[in-house]
């Protein structure tokens, strides 16, 4: 990314055990080769002994979990495992859909490629609950809370529904533009028209887990600016 990542700028609470982050798309979690920078790496810079308790996708956004010693770090690593961390993530996905609590439960297969696939024979049991927030006019507003925490599995399973999520191109999304909803809507030429937001519509909204106390702490991580872009203009022309 061309402006630089102060770490500190992106904490949305902190204590002696843990910190929660609202980290940016385009940003790698852990070490990536084809990155200058990567949570992880920022995160060490700022307490030498963190360590990233959970992965977001690089072009996902959102909450962030960040343990600050060993037994925080062990201690959260339980809960994922054992599925006591509560996830919300809201996504933009093509389509208009109507979904009450729908729960999707669908095994998913890793591909050598980096993508996933549906698999009922060899798939890892794989669940996530949907419910519609808000319909636009040719989109919808969804909140995602899985249940496993397989790869893509959100994506994948949105796709599924007939609902991939915008600008998700592994998995059948579309890109918005502004001129699928403005009309007069000109451009000295077309190709030079970008999308409303450059990367898939997906956002980690909020997580709750438990303190090494007990205490369950919850926090919710704002949109980014390139989501509240994207929210107010489907807002606008809804």
């Amino acid at each position: 990314m061309a402006k630089k990542i102060v770490f500190k700028d992106l904490i949305l609470w902190e204590n002696e055990d843990y910190i929660v982050i609202n980290k940016p798309p385009f940003v790698s979690t852990l070490s990536d080769r084809n990155d200058d920078v990567n949570i992880l790496a920022l995160a060490k810079g700022y307490h030498e002994d963190a360590q990233v308790g959970h992965r977001l996708d690089k072009e996902t956004s959102g909450a962030l979990a960040i343990a600050k010693n060993p037994e925080a770090y062990r201690e959260l690593s339980m809960q994922f495992e054992n599925r006591k961390v509560e996830k919300l993530y809201h996504a933009v996905s093509d389509g208009i859909h109507d979904f009450n609590d729908l729960l999707v439960d669908l095994p998913i297969q890793k591909l050598s490629n980096g993508t996933v696939r549906i698999d009922k024979r060899s798939g890892k049991d794989a669940q996530t609950h949907f419910q519609t927030l808000k319909a636009y006019r040719s989109h919808t507003l969804v909140a995602c809370k899985p249940v496993t925490g397989r790869m893509h599995q959100i994506r994948i399973h949105l796709a599924k529904q007939g609902a991939p999520i915008a600008g998700d191109n592994y998995y059948g999304g579309e890109q918005i533009y502004l001129s699928q909803f403005k009309k007069h809507f000109n451009l000295k030429r077309e190709s030079e028209e970008q999308p409303l937001i450059k990367r898939l519509a997906l956002h980690a909204r909020s997580l709750e887990f438990s303190l090494i106390n007990g205490e369950r702490k919850s926090i919710e991580a704002p949109y980014p600016k390139d989501y509240q872009v994207l929210l107010k203009q489907l807002d606008k022309y809804a």
